[in-house]
């Protein structure tokens, strides 16, 4: 009996460690793969698709024409 739990202990240490080799190989691969950059814009650029910028643009050159 005492050779049976043993073997079972032993085949389950084993096979602990193969799945957590297995997750540690995983995540080291997804760590490493470089990502790809984000294209980010600068200054006004990154306002310019914004529906309020886009509005007011819009707005300007109406509330000019009232005034004048």
């Amino acid at each position: 009996m005492d050779g049976d739990g043993r073997r079972s202990r032993l085949r389950s240490f084993a096979l602990g460690s193969l799945v957590g080799i297995s997750a540690g190989l995983a995540a080291a691969r997804r760590a490493r793969r470089p990502r790809a950059p984000k294209r980010m814009q600068a200054g006004l650029a990154a306002f310019e698709d914004a529906p309020c910028f886009r509005e007011r643009v819009e707005r300007v050159p109406r509330e000019a024409r009232r005034r004048a």
